[in-house]
């Protein structure tokens, strides 16, 4: 089984920018943690600044990946490029964000990717991304841990 995480712009920065509402953890580090909680899952990671290589990402793992979990990041609330790419391929996607968007600027209340995903997790920290896959692992054929 082959879940790809996804993460946009400025998620490189995790554990640098904005402490109060993105922890002070890299994301390396929790991705550690998730490879190791589930061995049976083979994991890959890509991150982006630039809209155009997630998309293209997407295209290359839309239709072999068992499943993608996504923190599009500031693309969630501008890109139809990005939620064209996700209707375009078979491989379910799961939105995450580590905030609730709701209770952030109004700019952020709305995810254009949303309405295209199999469902949408947010404001569990980084935890979101481990309810993301947990979300992916019934439809697998998986019990979660």
């Amino acid at each position: 089984m082959k879940i790809s995480i996804v993460n946009g712009p400025n998620l490189n920065l995790l554990g640098k920018r904005e402490k109060s509402i993105y922890g002070d953890a890299s994301f390396e580090s929790w991705y550690e943690k998730l490879v190791l909680r589930y061995p049976r899952i083979e994991f890959d990671y890509f991150q982006s600044n630039v809209e155009g290589e997630i998309v293209n990402y997407l295209h290359s793992v839309g239709f072999s990946a068992d499943g993608i979990v996504l923190n599009a990041g500031a693309y969630t609330h501008t890109s139809v490029a990005i939620r064209d790419a996700i209707a375009g391929i078979t491989t379910p996607v799961v939105e995450v964000h580590i905030s609730n968007i709701l209770t952030r600027e109004s700019f952020r209340h709305e995810s254009l990717i949303g309405p295209v995903c199999k469902g949408s997790i947010m404001g569990f920290g980084l935890d979101s991304y481990r309810l993301g896959i947990e979300s992916l692992l019934p439809s697998l054929g998986e019990q979660g841990i």
